[in-house]
């Protein structure tokens, strides 16, 4: 038996299990990767929301981190929720510390949960896009997220991710399933031997009230499907097959949802007996 990727991801805890920490390991696994994660945030939460966010210490993040440096050594990283400038500072700060060149490095800019909850103060935000985009291999916020990251408009999809590679990022992916609408397209940006590349990825939207933690499973995805590959190929030409890959499977992953939770419920990230 070959031994398989590491992905890591740093990320909040849904005790729903809908997304955050859990809703990644579960994606990583059915991605035939062995996960390994590192808290950053308790939440109080289920299908209806979130209704209070204990981050965790910056030294405990800190720690984490290192230890599983020590044994786990990472094929992919995956940033989720940060919570804090203090631990958006611990994350960026052991990412300088990461030998040359670095595994892929996939950030999702959770700043709100989809029931409004702030899940990143200003100061981490800034952090965010002053250390981390630049670090990042793909960063896939959705267009309010990208509008905070650029300070434009939301409304221009191809302007943020064009934005967000002149802010740093090898690749950049502007999701659209919080537009409304008949179409959930997203909008990918990349650079390619110093040419850039945009393209919309477009797909009739599933209609469903099952599509908790869909950001936090495409941007885990992504990260899967970039792991096995080595970080010179992971900033170049697998980009766009990697999204497009992690694009499928959370399709799959809603249309196989459980339907369990009394609000936005979770998906069905194992595929498990879905016809």
């Amino acid at each position: 038996m070959s031994t398989p990727p590491v992905v890591w991801t740093i990320a909040g805890f849904d005790p729903s299990s809908g997304a955050g920490i859990t809703a990644d390991l579960k994606t990583i696994s059915s991605l035939d990767c062995y996960g390994v994660a590192c808290i950053t945030a308790l939440t109080v939460q289920n299908t209806l929301g979130v209704r209070r966010v204990e981050p965790v210490a910056p030294q405990t993040v800190r720690e984490t981190l290192q230890v599983l440096l020590e044994d786990f050594p990472p094929s992919a990283i995956k940033i989720g929720m940060l919570a804090t400038s203090g631990i958006a500072t611990v994350v960026a700060d052991f990412l300088d510390t990461l030998p040359q060149p670095l595994c892929p490095i996939i950030l999702d800019p959770i700043l709100r949960s989809s029931s409004g909850a702030e899940l990143l103060d200003e100061a981490g935000t800034a952090i965010l896009r002053t250390r981390l985009l630049p670090l990042a291999t793909v960063v896939t916020p959705n267009c309010q997220e990208a509008a905070v990251l650029t300070t434009l408009t939301a409304d221009d999809p191809e302007a943020l991710a064009h934005t967000l590679l002149k802010l740093g990022s090898t690749a950049a992916v502007v999701t659209g399933g919080d537009v409304a609408g008949d179409d959930s397209s997203d909008v990918l940006a990349y650079t390619l031997r110093g040419v850039e590349f945009l393209e919309t990825l477009s797909a009739p939207r599933i209609h469903s009230s099952s599509t908790h933690g869909t950001g936090c499973a495409f941007s885990t995805a992504i990260a899967c499907f970039l792991a096995p590959a080595t970080p010179a190929r992971a900033a170049s030409s697998s980009i766009p097959a990697a999204v497009t890959s992690a694009k499928l499977f959370v399709r799959r992953a809603i249309q196989c949802a459980p339907g369990l939770g009394h609000g936005n419920g979770p998906m069905g990230l194992d595929h498990a007996g879905c016809q």
